[in-house]
């Protein structure tokens, strides 16, 4: 069975995810640290836990979203995965985030690039890729089945979605994404977004009214 620690870090309020197992195996999705209270708050959990970290996930690149991914490839040696579509979104962030006045270490680029559909798997779990772009190019949710929960980046929010004025963003295909991939998800499925509360796919589709 596999557990959901989250923390909501940096100035965007981002939802920063480690799941685990009775391993003691975890993944890392969307470090989102930006400065050295938040990264002793990660480590400090993750130690405690006993935890082993063994992989590092991003849904997509934007930049509150990669923040911490240099501090986890230092912590631990992780190389983050996430679609190759995204490989652009992420060199894009060291020539911006000085315009933002946000201090930010240069994320590591992956040696294995995640597909549109297939699994990845940690201790004794495992979790499926949902192709999803629309806030992002090439975003990635991952749907733990057997737990019925998705970590859906910033896909949908409760009552919500994700914004698509950023460059790669795309309104009609963000729309069509939830609606024919997320929308097919048992609608107890407890949804873990970017920012904000959880909600459930049952309750988006009745409440949610950019989908009604």
């Amino acid at each position: 069975m596999i557990k959901i620690q989250k923390f909501t870090f940096n100035p965007y309020q981002e939802n920063t995810y480690v799941l685990y197992d009775e391993t003691g195996e975890c993944v890392i999705i969307d470090p989102g640290m930006n400065n050295g209270s938040e990264q002793n708050a990660l480590t400090s959990w993750i130690k405690d836990a006993g935890l082993m970290p063994v992989l590092l996930l991003n849904t997509h690149c934007h930049i509150d979203h990669v923040f911490g991914n240099k501090f986890v490839f230092d912590q631990w040696g992780l190389k983050p995965q996430f679609h190759q579509g995204e490989l652009s979104v992420l060199q894009a962030v060291p020539a911006y985030a000085p315009q933002m006045g946000m201090y930010y270490e240069l994320s590591p680029e992956p040696e294995v690039f995640l597909g549109e559909t297939g699994k990845v798997f940690f201790g004794n779990s495992e979790l499926e890729l949902i192709f999803a772009p629309g806030h992002s190019p090439a975003h990635l949710c991952f749907y733990a089945a057997e737990d019925g929960f998705l970590i859906g980046g910033d896909v949908l929010f409760y009552a919500s979605i994700g914004r698509t004025d950023l460059p790669g963003g795309n309104h009609e295909q963000l729309i069509k994404n939830i609606r024919e991939k997320l929308f097919l998800l048992p609608d107890a499925t407890e949804v873990y977004p970017g920012h904000g509360p959880s909600t459930s796919i049952g309750f988006e589709k009745q409440n949610n009214p950019f989908l009604n």
